[in-house]
């Protein structure tokens, strides 16, 4: 018998395949990366999904989700969770990948590491049920940490799986993960945390705000809000002020496309900023007064270069107040 399982990278996940392994299981290791997740750094999720999978020995394939998670977040059948998280719709969608995956690879079944209870918005009963229902695999999913307050699966009761070696935790408390996890001799797990973005109060703030304005994601965009201070300026130009020498590295070395426009101090040290998309004059003011504000020196007028279009300007450093008017 051959199963699929989710394998996040986080302790839950783990966790379950160990549970399910043991029962003798071949295991094939799935992980999902999104523009929004926090995965591409030693100890993100995807860095830990490798090293779990490499530790278990079991085989892990990567699924990139974009322009279908980029339309999921623009307008979630299932609507969002406390930001702008649409984790109904986000699992729906990794399901059905997985299904697909199932059918191709000739598995039996579904892993996850849910635990009913643990996510206000994803892991309540009804939401579990939707999702299997939405991506057609009602009864095919094994939750190895909820299983004995779930409905009986498919797996379970044709034997495939002993429903008694599964377990019965809920809820938002990690302390039977943590004591099954020293059962397993695990020693080197991740503490729990969000992975994703969208979860993100201030974050979430920025999708709203190109959704607002733009009416679209796009994936330069999306890339883009992960990078310094976001001010709106009008409906059709917004501007993003590095916040250190990293970030204004990363806006210097962004390729020159029609809606760019980069600006930097010419005689002292402050920040790069890039604004985007269709300008008046007045808005390119304001534009180098918010760069001047950020700048070093005492002086209330600071020189800035329009890299793009090869020409000097003048900044005046703008009061607090009046620069939180566009901040985003």
């Amino acid at each position: 018998m051959k199963a699929i399982a989710m394998l996040s990278g986080g302790l839950d996940s783990e966790l379950s395949i160990r549970i399910i392994h043991k029962q003798g299981i071949e295991i094939i290791a799935l992980n999902f990366s999104s523009p929004f997740c926090l995965c591409n750094k030693k100890g993100g999720c995807q860095f830990e999904a490798y090293r779990v999978a490499k530790n278990l020995n079991i085989e892990l394939k990567v699924i990139k989700l974009t322009d279908e998670y980029l339309e999921i977040v623009k307008n979630p059948k299932y609507g969002y969770g406390k930001n702008m998280n649409p984790c109904i719709d986000c699992r729906i969608l990794m399901f059905k990948y997985a299904k697909k995956m199932m059918e191709e690879l000739n598995a039996g079944f579904l892993i996850t590491g849910e635990v009913l209870g643990q996510r206000p918005k994803s892991q309540h009963l009804k939401a579990l049920q939707i999702i299997e229902k939405e991506s057609n695999l009602e009864r095919l999913i094994v939750r190895p940490l909820s299983a004995k307050v779930l409905p009986i699966t498919i797996p379970e009761e044709k034997g495939w799986i002993d429903r008694e070696k599964l377990f019965a935790i809920t809820g938002r408390q990690r302390k039977e993960q943590i004591k099954l996890a020293g059962n397993f001799d695990m020693k080197d797990y991740p503490c729990p945390s969000g992975g994703c973005l969208l979860t993100d109060k201030e974050f979430s703030k920025k999708i709203c705000d190109l959704i607002k304005h733009i009416g679209d994601l796009k994936l330069r965009d999306v890339n883009l809000l992960k990078i310094g201070r976001h001010f709106r300026l009008s409906k059709n130009f917004k501007i993003i002020i590095g916040r250190n020498k990293e970030e204004n590295e990363k806006i210097l070395d962004i390729q020159k496309e029609k809606d760019y426009i980069i600006l930097m101090p010419e005689e002292v040290k402050g920040p790069v900023g890039l604004g985007i998309g269709c300008f008046e004059d007045n808005e390119l003011n304001k534009f180098t007064d918010i760069l001047a504000t950020y700048c070093d020196g005492d002086s209330e007028e600071i020189k800035i270069i329009d890299i793009t279009n090869q020409r000097k300007i003048i900044g005046k450093r703008l009061k607090k107040e009046e620069l939180e008017k566009y901040r985003i």
